[in-house]
C-alpha cells in the first residue's frame, strides 16, 4: 500500500490545478447555456443570438468536467481519511461539504430563483411571455431542487459508501490480498493506456436503459431529486472510486502524464464523433434507436474518461510546479462555484436586451462576473470564518512561498 506523502508535492500542485479548474470550468459551462442553438427551451434564460461555437464549448465540457473533478475528490478522499483517520475525516468532511450544503442551499436557491426572474423581466422589459413549464410526464422519485449543489450532496453520499465499503472490505480482505489484485490489475491498465475503456463500461451500459436520458444533454446532472439518477451515480461513483484506488499507487500518475497526447487525441475524435451524430443543435429528445442509442451511450462514456485522462495528464505534464495563481484560483474555487449561478443568469438577461455577437456577450458575462465573485472571496472570504469554513483557516500572507504539502489538507472535495 502506497503512503500517503508518495505523491510528492509537484503532484500535489497538479493535482490542486485540476481540481480547481473544473469547478471554474463549470461557471465557463453555465454561461453558455442562454446561447445554445435549441429546439425549445432548455436554460432559464434564452438570448434571441445563438452561437454554435458556444454550443461545441458546452457539449464538450459537459463530457468530462465533473467526471475528473470526482477523481479528484475521491484521491484526496482517501488521503485525508489516512491522515487523519475517521473521526477526524468525518468532521473535516462535515465542515467543508455537508455544512456548506445545507448552510448555503436556501439562500442559493432563492437567489437563483430571484436572478431568473429578474433576469427574463430585464430581457423583456417587464413583460415577458408567459410561458407556463411543461408537466413532467415521468417525474423523478424524491423531487428536490438541488440546484448546481448536487455535488455536494453526492460527495456527503460518496464518502458514507466510501467509508462503509472500506471498513467492509478490511473486515473480510484482512491480508490485503483482494486490494493487491486490484492494485496490480488497475497499474496494469493505466500504464498501458487502456483504463479508460474500462472505466467507461459503468456510464456506457446505464445511459441507454435509461428513460429520461437526453443524449444531447450527456450524463443526466442529478439535480432534481434526492436519489441520484442512475448514469449519474454510476459515472461518478467509478470516477470517485478510481480516485480512492489511485492514490494508494500515486506514481500512476507518472503513467497517465506520460499517456496524455493519445487520451487527448481519441478525446477529441470521441467528441467529433458524438457531434456529427447528436447534431449542434441543443435537444431534449430521447427517442433514439436502439443501435444508435447503444453507441452514443458506448462513445460519450469513452469520451468522458479519455478527456479527464487527458485533463489530468496535461496538468502532471504542464502544472506541476508551484504557481501562485494556480494556488489562489483553487482555493477561490470553491467560493466561485458556489456562488456564481445567480450572478450568471442576471447578467445573461442583462445582455439579452441587446444585438451583439453571442460570443462577445458570453465574454462580456464572464468578464463582469470573475471580478466581482473574486473581488467577494478576497474581502468575505479568503481570511475570514466563511474561508475557515470552506478551505481551512489561513493567515494574510507577506510573500512567503505557500508549503508544497498543505493543498491536500484543505480540500472542499
Amino acid at each position: 500500500m502506497a503512503t500517503d506523502t508518495a505523491s510528492g508535492a509537484e503532484r500535489l500542485h497538479a493535482l490542486d490545478a485540476v481540481r480547481g479548474f473544473a469547478l471554474v470550468l463549470g461557471i465557463f459551462f453555465h454561461a453558455t447555456m442562454s446561447f445554445l442553438p435549441s429546439e425549445g427551451p432548455t436554460w432559464m434564460i434564452s438570448d434571441p443570438q445563438r452561437s454554435t461555437p458556444l454550443a461545441v464549448a458546452f457539449f464538450t465540457l459537459h463530457i468530462f468536467r465533473m467526471t475528473t473533478f470526482f477523481v479528484i475528490a475521491g484521491f484526496f478522499a482517501r488521503m485525508l481519511f489516512h491522515r487523519r483517520g475517521l473521526a477526524g475525516f468525518a468532521r473535516d468532511r462535515g465542515k467543508r461539504i455537508a455544512l456548506p450544503l445545507v448552510a448555503s442551499w436556501l439562500p442559493v436557491f432563492v437567489l437563483i430563483v430571484g436572478a431568473t426572474i429578474a433576469g427574463t423581466l430585464i430581457q423583456y422589459d417587464g413583460a415577458p411571455p408567459f410561458r407556463p413549464p411543461p408537466a413532467d410526464p415521468n417525474p423523478p422519485p424524491l423531487p428536490f431542487p438541488l440546484t448546481h449543489l448536487w455535488f455536494l450532496y453526492l460527495l456527503v453520499i460518496l464518502y458514507a459508501l466510501s467509508l462503509a465499503g472500506r471498513t467492509a472490505i478490511v473486515a473480510v480482505d484482512r491480508n490485503e490480498a483482494l486490494r493487491g489484485l486490484v492494485d496490480r490489475w488497475l497499474a496494469l491498465l493505466v500504464r498501458g493506456g487502456v483504463a479508460p475503456l474500462l472505466l467507461a463500461l459503468p456510464l456506457a451500459l446505464a445511459l441507454p436503459g435509461y428513460s429520461r436520458w437526453m443524449m444531447w444533454m450527456g450524463v443526466p446532472t442529478p439535480d432534481s431529486s434526492l436519489i441520484p439518477n442512475l448514469p449519474a451515480f454510476a459515472e461518478f461513483a467509478t470516477a470517485f472510486v478510481f480516485g480512492w484506488m489511485l492514490q494508494r499507487q500515486p506514481d500512476l500518475l507518472g503513467a497517465i502524464q506520460r499517456w496524455w497526447p493519445v487520451h487527448l487525441a481519441a478525446a477529441l475524435a470521441l467528441t467529433i464523433a458524438l457531434l456529427a451524430q447528436a447534431g449542434l443543435v441543443a435537444t431534449t429528445a430521447t427517442n433514439l434507436p436502439g443501435v444508435d442509442r447503444q453507441l452514443f451511450a458506448a462513445n460519450y462514456a469513452f469520451a468522458a474518461w479519455t478527456w479527464s485522462f487527458a485533463f489530468i495528464g496535461l496538468a502532471m505534464q504542464f502544472m506541476s510546479g508551484f504557481s501562485a495563481w494556480r494556488r489562489y484560483l483553487a482555493d477561490a474555487s470553491y467560493w466561485l462555484y458556489l456562488i456564481h449561478l445567480p450572478l450568471v443568469i442576471l447578467l445573461q438577461g442583462l445582455v439579452a436586451r441587446f444585438d451583439a455577437p453571442p460570443e462577445f456577450k458570453y465574454a462580456l458575462i464572464l468578464l463582469v462576473a470573475f471580478p466581482l465573485m473574486l473581488a467577494s472571496y478576497q474581502t468575505m472570504v479568503r481570511y475570514t470564518w466563511l474561508g475557515a469554513i470552506l478551505n481551512g483557516r489561513r493567515q494574510p500572507r507577506t510573500g512567503a512561498r505557500i508549503p508544497a504539502t498543505s493543498a491536500s489538507g484543505q480540500e472542499p472535495a
